[in-house]
């Protein structure tokens, strides 16, 4: 069977009640802090990616010991340092950029040598961004170039550092997090804005760390080496999964969908607020709290008119991984949106913003760019006619799932969306909820 999927027809008008995948954010992270508790910890609704996979693997790899049962998984934590790492062991992140810069940060502290790799696109990324911060804990990491293999080799002189982090990066700052869990004394850390599922996870486990919030900033403290009890914990769907069934709807006609259960951080539903504010109706219902994490379900009907939006910078962080989605309703808005400083878009699995930019020229929207700035002249009418044909782009699961819902509502002769098996990393069973829906996919 190719590794493709072929799309002749849009999608019918559907009304249904769906769940998508869990939160990979909460799912690695369960994982690892998991690992460094002490006991037994029950993991509810792991989600069932490579992703996911490969964050056990590692953990495996370190001499930690799991589970896997019917309803959750059970991993035996260590405490913190407790890691058995054998001489030269060699971790392999797959296609996680939060596993591979995290678990950098877990083992900050071994004093044996750890080789990092990953596959050819998470090879290409940028991990200087982290490398830079353990340095200055003390830690001997070392990079050609600031890519992988990293190879890391801890310190016993590791001290507590204060540390700005101004790329609005959860990544770096979950790394320097768990450094600073190995480390003793109090690091500080001033970081922009970001998603901030590891401190609300600490947070629910007693941890000793304090944040403050300043108007961009989040001042965190992190003191060292105290050690915590093993924990349940349930993770909710995945607000990115959820995204891609929101705009579908959008998109479609006289359509309605709920999605339940779904992680409503505030520091990751920019996509809510940005579409509601381009004309798009999407409420939240039955909303709780979750061991600090706000849980609810999405309800979304279509829509026949957005509006252009000059989307404020200050929203990039919390909708990033959705933007390819909020781009392709821009195509259908009525005037020019205007999207700015999307520099880590760039920085992604691919260089997503300039391959939005191809895709978006390719079914015949104009759109400027102008370093890291984008305008996208919509075009409410746009009627599409040819054959498309989504290929070499970088096996990103994010644009081949975006691919997809654009051609279950954009229309055209027929569309060929390379690379399905990308979906696998974040997604397993995309395809299949669209087919229940009723989506006529080969």
């Amino acid at each position: 069977m190719k590794n493709q999927v072929k799309i002749k027809k849009i999608i019918e008008p559907f009304k249904s009640q769906i769940t998508v995948a869990s939160d990979k954010s909460l799912s690695i992270r369960s994982i690892l802090l998991s690992s460094i508790a002490v006991g037994r910890s029950r993991i509810f609704n792991l989600l069932e990616s490579e992703d996911v996979k490969n964050s056990l693997e590692v953990i495996k790899k370190i001499g930690v010991n799991f589970v896997i049962k019917k309803k959750f998984i059970e991993v035996y934590g260590v405490g913190i340092n407790g890691f058995k790492i054998k001489k030269n062991t060699i971790l392999d992140a797959g296609n996680s950029g939060t596993l591979a810069r995290c678990i950098l940060g877990l083992c900050s502290g071994s004093n044996n040598k750890i080789k990092l790799v990953g596959d050819k696109s998470l090879s290409n990324r940028d991990f200087s961004r982290v490398i830079k911060p353990l340095r200055l804990f003390g830690v001997n990491v070392f990079s050609k170039k600031g890519r992988l293999p990293v190879e890391l080799f801890g310190s016993n002189l590791i001290r507590p550092i204060q540390y700005i982090e101004n790329k609005g990066s959860a990544q770096i700052k979950t790394c320097i997090i768990l450094s600073a869990i190995n480390t003793p004394g109090v690091t500080k850390i001033k970081a922009l804005r970001s998603r901030n599922h590891t401190e609300l996870m600490l947070k629910s486990l007693n941890y000793p760390i304090k944040v403050k919030k300043t108007k961009k900033y989040d001042l965190i403290h992190v003191q060292g080496l105290n050690q915590f009890k093993a924990f349940d914990y349930k993770i909710p769907g995945d607000i990115s999964s959820a995204s891609f069934f929101i705009v579908l709807t959008l998109l479609s006609n006289n359509s309605e969908i709920t999605i339940k259960n779904i992680n409503i951080n505030p520091s990751r539903i920019g996509i809510i607020t940005i579409l509601n504010r381009m004309n798009a109706q999407i409420k939240i219902i039955n909303k709780k709290n979750y061991k600090g994490e706000q849980i609810g379900d999405i309800k979304v009907k279509s829509k026949v008119k957005f509006q252009s939006i000059n989307c404020e910078t200050s929203l990039n962080s919390s909708a990033i991984d959705e933007f390819l989605l909020i781009f392709l309703v821009a195509c259908k808005s009525n005037g020019i949106s205007t999207f700015k400083n999307l520099e880590e878009l760039n920085k992604k699995e691919s260089p997503r913003l300039n391959l939005a930019l191809k895709f978006m020229k390719m079914i015949g929207i104009k759109v400027t760019k102008n370093k890291n700035d984008i305008k996208i002249f919509g075009n409410p009418k746009i009627i599409l006619k040819k054959n498309y044909h989504i290929k070499n782009f970088f096996k990103d699961h994010r644009i081949f799932m975006m691919s997809v819902v654009a051609a279950l509502t954009f229309g055209g002769k027929g569309w060929t969306i390379e690379d399905s098996d990308s979906i696998n990393t974040s997604f397993p069973n995309f395809l299949k909820i669209l087919r229940k829906l009723g989506a006529k996919i080969k």
